[in-house]
């Protein structure tokens, strides 16, 4: 079958945000008005299409990324006076393109004229030519806020070519958005910012605009304004056109272009002088019409506008109200206008297994298949679906793909798109496309799916460690049963989430990103998997290191009736840098030992590291060498290595000043400013170091850094301090040792 949809007119898109920022709100006003969905689904009714977890309806947040594809016209292309398939009067066959048999008419919400679609054979080809000419596919990630599920973010735009990024209008940038931001950086993803909420009272375009230049990025550009704000918020101003638009029917269905406020027209002059001089210092060529006082044509100011999105040069600012339907078709606009389809980003670069050489594989679908699995999830009707991103090639239903990470064959027996959790079956999946695989057996998220005639390895995904676990128990002897299959299959959606058992007293500890990421776990394990378990309260997760450098020896010899061991080795132990885990070196020189004993001795060492000296803890950002040693012709055996390799370890850490860490958290306080005195001092009583202040309105913004073992219960005490009135956020920072003090009673408590 050819390509429905030429890759040039393919999106990848995520949308990303602070937790509470309406990420979802604005995901579920783009299925609406794209024509996926016919009715809009609101989180405070708990009816959405893209949270359909029972927690996430529950909770009023994001849990797990949703997936969906769209199809979208630009507003510019022309419009339907009702241009909701719903709304139309004569019932049309599909909602949905890509759900449609047999070339049937097209409902899609932004085609022109309703005529066009259902009358003569003109108006048809009218139609079926515009949307030719016109229509975008857009994959679309919607991706949660809260820190805890961070790693839906981290592995969401690892394969996705661009992202929306969502503001409160009131708060502006907030923690997660920071983080989130840093993410995209680090995959170097495009953006085009939304600022949402401008209905709300203390929204300010002007401030959160301000926000998004000091603390994430100078190249941020504002291309719309507001007309109006809070409850007298209308519309917005596109600068590029200088034209006004309102929202009119019962959802902001029909965009109307209307005069631009008589008190706004010497701020849209100036505000459009400064965009379109950001815009030309992009290109020479603009620069030179720009410098010359020439005026410059709207389709170049968007085409040098999209280079410099897709450069990262430039970041596009919107705004709107997605909640009261104002502001989210031009945001859309802008989605396939500026943001790169998967030709525009550089062509992916792999490894060749067998060589090490780097390897570029272009977006083609000429190219062998090759593709990245960024997420496993389990579907109680088809069991284990594996989300991945094409990169290149045409992946087809029956053959065999090879896994390279683990250099294991499977078969493709069925590929879906996802609709949220809906799936439609198809029979091929062409370059840039974002899909899933039901039935694969032994894959995991960031492994490399691949034509087995030209494997490569894509690089792997990197999560954050877990800072938090909890110990947990089955109630009954049935439950002990079902839950070692019930974490086993969590963990394989979850990369930030552990299992480990304790080796002191036999029991399970299960280990995430926070309180309420545990909480969930064993909440589906409830309901998905009927496992009840009884829960411990939860723990900080420590690591221990050295501060110094220290040398020792390891000699295991025991001598029996037979064959004895022997092993022998000395290390030097020297503390590294926050962050940089652990390296082995091999100083052996004249072969004091074979090199068929050194990576036993490694491995002594690696196994030492997982349970520390001071408290059993991991030990983490030290360099161990090894520099001497001898052996025995008879007896020295790699068991023998390892053993002494363990011995001379912990030996050398005894003398190198060891230390707890423990994890600090960016903590980010809202409270009135008559509780202001009352919430610092409490942050200073929990180890607390103030970062900084700020206002938000009426509001008071208290930036601390504050040990995780001392935020427990924390969302408790903030409401009552502040008469309810106070709330926090709270994500991972950084390690830092503990004070002596609470050294010896957290190695006391292990003791016990």
């Amino acid at each position: 079958m050819p390509r429905s949809y030429p890759i040039e007119k393919t999106r990848n898109i995520g949308i990303i945000a602070h937790i509470d920022a309406g990420k979802t709100t604005v995901s579920e006003r783009v299925l609406f008005y794209t024509g996926v969905s016919h009715k809009i689904g609101e989180v405070h009714e708990g009816d959405t299409v893209m949270d359909w977890m029972e927690q996430e309806r529950e909770r009023g947040i994001t849990i797990t990324s949703a997936a969906t594809t769209a199809f979208w016209i630009p507003t510019y292309a022309g419009r339907l006076t009702s241009p909701h398939p719903s709304l139309e009067k004569e019932g049309k066959t599909s909602p949905h393109p890509s759900l449609e048999k047999e070339g049937k008419t097209s409902p899609h919400p932004s085609l022109d004229g309703s005529t066009a679609l259902t009358t003569g054979k003109e108006g048809k080809t009218d139609g079926d030519q515009r949307r030719k000419e016109y229509e975008h596919r857009i994959n679309l990630i919607d991706t949660p806020g809260h820190i805890d599920f961070t790693v839906e973010v981290k592995r969401s735009l690892r394969v996705l070519d661009g992202a929306v990024v969502v503001f409160d209008g009131v708060a502006g940038v907030e923690p997660q958005s920071e983080t989130n931001w840093h993410y995209a950086d680090e995959y170097k993803v495009p953006r085009v910012c939304f600022i949402n909420k401008l209905d709300r009272m203390g929204a300010s375009f002007d401030k959160s605009f301000s926000s998004i230049l000091e603390r994430l990025t100078p190249n941020a550009v504002a291309i719309q304004l507001p007309i109006g704000l809070e409850s007298e918020f209308q519309g917005v101003v596109d600068l590029l056109q200088e034209k006004a638009f309102e929202f009119q029917g019962e959802h902001g269905e029909r965009v109307v272009e209307i005069p631009i406020p008589e008190a706004m027209q010497a701020e849209v002059v100036q505000k459009r002088h400064e965009l379109v001089e950001k815009i030309a210092e992009q290109d020479d060529q603009l620069l030179e019409h720009y410098l010359g006082g020439e005026a410059i044509a709207l389709p170049d100011l968007r085409r040098v506008l999209r280079k410099a999105v897709i450069a990262n040069t430039l970041v596009p600012v919107m705004c709107g109200s997605a909640l009261k339907n104002k502001g989210v078709q031009l945001m859309l606009d802008a989605v396939v206008e500026y943001l790169p389809s998967p030709l525009d980003v550089p062509p992916i670069k792999a490894t060749d297994p067998k060589t090490g050489a780097e390897i570029a594989r272009p977006a083609d679908d000429n190219q062998p298949f090759t593709a990245l699995a960024f997420k496993v999830a389990t579907d109680p009707y088809v069991g284990a679906l594996t989300y991945f991103r094409n990169y290149a090639g045409i992946l087809k239903r029956g053959s065999y793909i090879v896994n390279v990470n683990k250099d294991q064959q499977e078969r493709v027996s069925r590929i879906v798109r996802m609709h949220a959790n809906q799936r439609e079956e198809v029979d091929e999946i062409y370059a840039g496309e974002i899909a899933a695989l039901v039935g694969l057996k032994n894959t995991t998220t960031g492994d490399t799916l691949c034509d087995p005639a030209a494997p490569l390895l894509l690089e792997r995904i990197t999560f954050p460690e877990p800072v938090i676990g909890i110990r947990i128990e089955p109630k009954t002897k049935v439950d002990l049963e079902k839950m070692s299959a019930a974490l086993h299959r969590l963990m394989d959606e979850d990369p930030t989430f552990r299992v480990a058992g304790d080796p002191e007293t036999g029991e399970t500890i299960i280990s995430g990103m926070g309180e309420l990421h545990l909480e969930i776990i064993v909440d589906r394990m409830k309901r998905e998997f009927g496992v009840e378990a009884n829960v411990g309260r939860p723990q900080v997760a420590y690591k221990e290191t050295i501060n110094g450098q220290a040398e020792a020896e390891g000699k295991y010899i025991r001598q029996t009736g037979g064959r004895g061991q022997y092993g022998h080795a000395w290390l030097r132990v020297k503390s590294l840098p926050r962050r940089s885990g652990f390296v082995f070196v091999n100083a052996i020189k004249g072969g004091s030992i074979p090199n068929e004993f050194i990576p036993p001795v490694e491995k002594g060492v690696r196994e030492a590291l997982t349970n520390g000296i001071l408290a059993h803890y991991p030990m983490v950002d030290l360099e161990v060498t090894l520099f001497d040693g001898s052996y025995h012709e008879v007896d020295s055996s790699e068991a023998a290595f390892k053993i002494a390799g363990s011995m001379a370890f912990k030996e050398a850490c005894q003398h190198a000043n060891p230390s707890i860490l423990e994890p600090i958290m960016n903590v980010q306080v809202l409270a009135p400013q008559d509780f202001l005195g009352e919430v610092t001092g409490d942050l200073n009583s929990k180890r607390g170091q103030i970062q900084g202040m700020s206002d938000r309105g009426t509001v008071k913004v208290i930036d601390a850094h504050v040990p995780l073992a001392e935020m427990f219960g924390y969302a408790t005490q903030i409401r009552s301090m502040t008469q309810g009135r106070g709330s926090f956020t709270m994500e991972f920072d950084h390690y830092e040792v503990v004070p002596k003090s609470i050294e010896t009673q957290i190695i006391d408590g292990r003791k016990k």
